[in-house]
């Protein structure tokens, strides 16, 4: 009998340690708010005129970063423009910044959202010559308009350009 009493205890010992649940310390995950707003900017939009064919292509970097490159192509394969853009989430912040091969000593200049709403995104820097504003706005689910503007020559200048997305 008392066998059968130590083999009965150590049975519930076993059982309660086995089936004992460990505590977990959750990490939190980290949210990018504001690059999620953008989320939208993510695949490849175009635009083919007499001029030439405008591309833009946005991909997810990872969780605070999306990629872009956009260049513009005369004829068969003479690009005249290119630039790579990183949209990166920091502190709350969304800053794009851009690279433009051949200008401004191909260092990045960054320009921080300013205002987000209803499709649109805003980015300003003041202090750059040209342009001191980005804007991007969704018009339908597969076309947008980018926009630049600013003071260019002393005056204000806005270029425009319409995208489908392909």
């Amino acid at each position: 009998m008392k066998i059968n009493s130590i083999l009965f205890s150590t049975l519930i010992l076993v059982s309660f340690v086995c089936c004992k649940k460990e505590a977990k310390t959750e990490v939190p995950v980290k949210t990018y708010s504001n690059l999620v707003k953008a989320k939208w900017f993510i695949g490849e939009w175009g635009n083919k005129s007499a001029e030439g064919e405008l591309t833009e292509r946005w991909k997810k970097e990872n969780d605070s970063v999306y990629f872009g490159e956009s260049y513009f192509v005369v004829g068969e394969n003479d690009t005249v423009f290119a630039e790579h853009v990183r949209l990166e989430e920091a502190n709350g912040k969304l800053t794009y910044i851009v690279t433009v091969p051949g200008q401004n000593k191909e260092l990045p200049v960054g320009f921080e959202m300013t205002s987000s709403k209803n499709n649109q995104i805003v980015f300003e820097n003041p202090k750059h010559d040209y342009p001191n504003k980005i804007t991007y706005s969704l018009v339908e689910k597969d076309s947008l308009i980018a926009e630049i503007s600013g003071l260019k020559k002393g005056k204000p200048y806005t270029e425009k350009f319409v995208m489908k997305k392909r």
